[in-house]
């Protein structure tokens, strides 16, 4: 046996047999006991370090481990390969912070059995048995360090970048700039060795609205293992001032009581009213639709997006039937949206949120107004993506997509190419300001094709004019802009999917007037003469503008109050399979 293991066995073996209490100023603050200076020297020597080859070897071994072998890598060599988990032999508190976050993923949405990949109980109850033995507990220093890196960079890659990349997967077209975030530097944040305009040291969420979606999850949770909500009839058609037994049932749903009954109690259910026509007995007032719960209910309807009637039938019933389960999905889903967004936004830009036919007009971080807004239909969807706005163009021309030349119109147009004018319309050759009109008679129309067809045709501006007498263009592959309309009603209605892809906005002048507001001369009533001329015009932004358009089903306000909306083209639905499986 080596005389250095002799040696720190020995000195274990006296410090047991001398026990604390034979040992001066135990416990006390008046300097280092005896059996202090005898466990720093059997603890003494330095701390282990890891090799490029350890490393990469360790990681691989571990299928959970291997995807964050470069972030890995990239963290031990800024730290020359000196363990990050440990100082003088001892763990650092991150350690323990990171097993009570990972015991509490479920409060994110997230799965804690992903991360509990190895057992660090017992890891660590094997490291204090090694500590007489260094060459082992060194040995069991680097496993340990290693595996805590690795779970703590599956962790993060998760919370902060989301548990399905949205550019690799199949559940939805995201093509919004990504989080950059660089897991690296989170770690070494967290163990306080790096400072950072972001709280990665006590995993705080990168956005506000998350930790909004955070809090409706944990109340949703909590009403659901008191028992959620019971449905309503599916034939209910219940009006202010009506009586019947289902009252009972939404009366518990959205006061919390069904009348009577202690809050949380279950609704005490009626039968059916019956009697003959002025015979009955008054019904009960705890069946009766009263003020109250028709407020309560035009709430309900308001957070859904619908038309605050305070009528239960139709699709406010429908929302008021969905399971709490699936509610709790919906949450869970945005909240994995949200760590797809870049850490953070600009102080100024504009938000398209296309479930909730809204766009938000954001100024030094605050929301300055926000207007209704008109998205593509299920057949022609508003992509998901991001970029900037560069031009307002003012009485611009709509240039007619060949899909329509041929589904629409072309039969009218060899039987009268003169039609073209009757639809405010005209055929040029070349573009922009080099475009020539030419006669529409001089087209073959019978036989153009997409590869024959060398002219544009379009809409001149004017009250014609599909897009209205504004359009907000930020260059993109997807050939989408947000734009003004001539059919205004459509924005009465709740569920606004009419377009073929861009976006429509209630209010234009209102937006090009903000968007233009530092550009010297061009003021409200400039854009209005402007307009009139029926002449486009381009104006090019002072400064270009982010422009967002994302996908949230779900959010909730600073309180925590949750807001939901239909699943229009199915993005919760594919991510769900994934999400969840």
């Amino acid at each position: 046996m080596p005389f250095l293991f002799r040696y720190t066995s020995l000195l274990w073996v006296l410090l047991a047999a001398l026990g604390c209490a034979t040992l001066p100023s135990c416990g006390s603050d008046g300097g280092s006991s005896a059996g202090e200076r005898l466990a720093a020297a059997v603890t003494a020597g330095p701390q282990p370090r890891l090799d490029s080859t350890y490393l990469v070897n360790t990681l691989r071994a571990e299928p959970r481990f291997k995807p964050q072998l470069l972030a890995a890598r990239r963290f031990y060599r800024e730290r020359k390969f000196q363990l990050g988990w440990f100082k003088n032999h001892q763990p650092v508190a991150q350690a323990r912070a990171l097993q009570a976050v990972i015991a509490k993923a479920q409060d994110e949405g997230l799965n804690p059995k992903d991360y509990q990949v190895k057992n660090f109980k017992q890891l660590f109850a094997d490291l204090e048995q090694a500590r007489p033995d260094s060459a082992r507990r060194n040995a069991l220093e680097r496993k340990i360090d290693v595996a805590l890196t690795g779970t703590y960079l599956n962790w993060a890659s998760d919370y902060y970048r989301g548990v399905a990349n949205p550019r690799d997967s199949k559940s939805t077209a995201w093509q919004v700039k990504p989080n950059k975030i660089k897991l690296h530097k989170a770690l070494l944040t967290f163990l306080g060795e790096r400072k950072s305009r972001y709280n990665y040291y006590e995993f705080a969420p990168l956005h506000p609205e998350y930790d909004q979606l955070k809090k409706a999850l944990a109340a949703y949770r909590a009403q659901e293992r008191a028992g959620g909500w019971l449905p309503l009839p599916a034939t209910l058609n219940l009006r202010p001032g009506r009586s019947s037994p289902a009252v009972a049932i939404l009366r518990q749903r959205l006061l919390g009581s069904a009348g009577g009954n202690a809050p949380g109690a279950p609704p005490v259910v009626t039968a059916s009213l019956g009697g003959q026509s002025g015979t009955a007995p008054a019904p009960p007032a705890a069946l009766v639709y009263d003020p109250e719960l028709v407020n309560a209910v035009k709430l309900f309807q308001r957070d859904a997006g619908l038309k605050p009637d305070g009528i239960v039938r139709g699709t406010t019933l429908r929302q008021l039937n969905v399971p709490i389960g699936a509610r709790i999905d919906q949450l869970i889903l945005n909240m994995e949206r949200w760590r797809w967004l870049p850490k953070r936004f600009e102080p100024n830009y504009l938000l398209v949120n296309i479930p909730e036919y809204t766009l938000h007009v954001i100024e030094n971080n605050q929301e300055a107004f926000a207007m209704p807004v008109i998205v593509g239909k299920a057949l022609h969807e508003t992509p998901v993506f991001s970029d900037k706005v560069e031009y307002v163009v003012l009485s611009p021309y709509w240039n007619v997509p060949f899909s329509i030349i041929e589904n629409e119109l072309r039969a009218k147009l060899v039987a009268d190419p003169g039609y073209l004018d009757r639809l405010d319309m005209e055929v040029v050759e070349g573009v922009g300001r080099k475009a020539e009109v030419i006669d529409p008679a001089s087209v073959d129309w019978a036989t153009v094709t997409p590869e024959t067809f060398k002219y544009t045709l379009r809409r001149r501006p004017g009250p014609k004019n599909d897009l209205g007498d504004v359009k907000f263009i930020f260059p993109n592959s997807n050939d989408i802009y947000l734009h003004d309309t001539p059919n205004d009603e459509l924005f009465s209605q709740s569920t606004r999917s009419f377009s073929h892809g861009c976006v429509r906005v209630a209010e234009p002048i209102k937006l090009a007037t903000y968007l233009l507001r530092n550009k010297a001369g061009w003021d409200q009533q400039t854009i209005l003469d402007s307009i009139a001329t029926r002449r486009e015009k381009y104006v090019t932004l002072k400064e270009k503008l982010p422009v967002y358009l994302v996908y949230f089903t779900a959010w909730a306000d600073a309180t925590g109050h949750p807001h939901f909306r239909d699943d229009i083209y199915g993005l919760d639905k594919t991510l769900a399979r994934e999400y969840f499986d």
